[in-house]
């Protein structure tokens, strides 16, 4: 990725006074959200009726397998829920407000306040009692997050969304604010579309964005699976399983993992205790394997190679897909070839201080991995470097564009869409508070204006 020139410092450009916030003097902000961070409804193709499948508390494993279980077309690049029956639907409420909200927003999760759910939610409410209005200055969108980062419907929902914003605030350009993956489908959508990017944005504020993968998180995804929801409430939730079976048929997964051709200060590496029995001799050695970027393809395959699910009495194969490894490595070189627009500001948030994945070990000296399917039905153990729980710093930080300011905040993955003082960056750039204060917990790093 190269950056392009920015004529910045540029917040502050639509500052609103307090008697001011009503709206014309703000640019509208689309919200973009991350891997799991807007609604999926159910719809039945032939009566029309909707469930929500993701997220949901109450029946939420019944529901997911029944009607979320996918498996990815080749001819179509896009992943296909396995009941044809059914399509899958972000609900497009509240200007797309209400997919990115809070995830579950049933009367239980709302009594109980299970934050867990709550995605946009805190974000949103800031920006209100900034004098942002819903439908006029403030837009969500949320996607099928199942789909690649670069299908053209995905694309296409982005840019219609830009337009409406645009049009919406007498012809205002928009701010972006991304989470997480939402930052990788804003980037394919700039490489893409690089004119109509600069047509419509004003500035990208982009938070924990996973520019050059997730190493830890993504690869035991792919191996054993993804936990959305810790502690208590997990029992009511998808299970780790259960939301294994989705992901290893999700191009957006294999788009996160960790880039081979970035230069990392240690290259991620998946370990395995292997046990090995020589017949003839009746000897045992147990050894600890490491497996690169590249050479995990074989490992995913050899674990990956008896997995399957039973969807409606049928056992339907799982293996780890390279149809989707070669999709996702052309996904990586549109990412590569994005410029930022001259004109367009660009500010990177990203979380410190939390322990993060970075290499993955299965098996133990003591209770070694005999046969390398078995890694699916075991748990992982980590090594851990910086960042926010989720991405390492060193990746939301190789953006590779020229960034106006980019900041560490000590927060979590989540926790960064409701940290106040990610908040005072927030309003800082788009000009609707005064500056952040010198007190924060967060370092800046680099600041073009300096």
């Amino acid at each position: 990725m190269f950056g392009g020139l920015c004529p910045c410092p540029c917040f502050g450009n639509h500052r609103s006074s307090d008697n001011d916030k009503d709206g014309p003097d703000l640019d509208p902000v689309l919200l973009v959200s991350g891997m799991g961070g807007s609604i999926l409804h159910s719809k039945k193709k032939k009566f029309g009726f909707e469930t929500r499948v993701w997220v949901r508390i109450l029946l939420a494993d019944l529901e997911f397998r029944k009607k979320l279980w996918s498996l990815y077309n080749p001819t179509t690049g896009y992943t296909e829920t396995l009941d044809d029956s059914v399509e899958i639907l972000v609900p497009d409420d509240d200007y797309g407000l209400y997919a990115i909200d809070i995830l579950d927003p049933s009367w239980v999760v709302k009594c109980l306040h299970l934050k867990e759910v709550y995605h946009f939610h805190d974000m949103i409410n800031m920006l209100v009692g900034c004098g942002y209005k819903k439908g006029t200055t403030l837009f969500g969108y949320g996607y099928d997050f199942r789909q690649s980062n670069r299908i053209d419907k995905l694309m296409e929902g982005l840019k219609v969304k830009l337009k409406a914003a645009h049009q919406a605030s007498g012809g205002r350009k928009v701010n972006i604010i991304s989470h997480s993956m939402g930052g990788l489908l804003v980037l394919c959508f700039m490489s893409l579309h690089n004119d109509v990017f600069s047509k419509y944005v004003n500035k990208w504020i982009c938070i924990a964005c996973p520019f050059q993968g997730a190493p830890g998180c993504i690869n035991d995804s792919l191996l054993t699976g993804l936990q959305f929801v810790e502690g208590f409430e997990s029992y009511f939730f998808v299970s780790r399983w259960t939301m294994h079976q989705l992901l290893v048929e999700c191009p957006s997964i294999y788009e996160m993992l960790g880039n081979s051709e970035f230069k990392w200060k240690k290259q991620p590496e998946i370990q395995v205790w292997r046990k090995h029995s020589n017949d003839g001799y009746g000897e045992v050695s147990v050894n600890l394997e490491s497996y690169g970027p590249n050479e995990s393809i074989t490992l995913f395959e050899e674990a990956l190679r008896h997995n399957e699910l039973n969807h409606d009495g049928e056992s339907v194969a799982l293996p780890f897909n390279f149809e989707i490894l070669k999709w996702a490595a052309g996904t990586r070189q549109v990412m590569y070839d994005a410029k930022l627009p001259d004109g367009v500001c660009f500010y990177n948030i990203y979380g410190t201080s939390y322990d993060t994945p970075f290499d993955v070990c299965y098996g133990s000296e003591t209770s070694p991995i005999e046969d390398l399917s078995d890694i699916c039905h075991s748990l992982p153990q980590y090594s851990f470097v910086d960042g926010d729980g989720t991405v390492p710093a060193e990746s939301t930080q190789a953006d590779g564009f020229l960034a106006v300011e980019r900041v560490a905040v000590e927060a979590s993955h989540r926790g960064l869409l409701c940290d106040k003082t990610v908040f005072q960056y927030i309003q800082k750039w788009l000009g609707v508070e005064q500056r952040v204060s010198k007190h924060v917990k967060s370092s800046r790093v680099v600041d073009a204006s300096d």
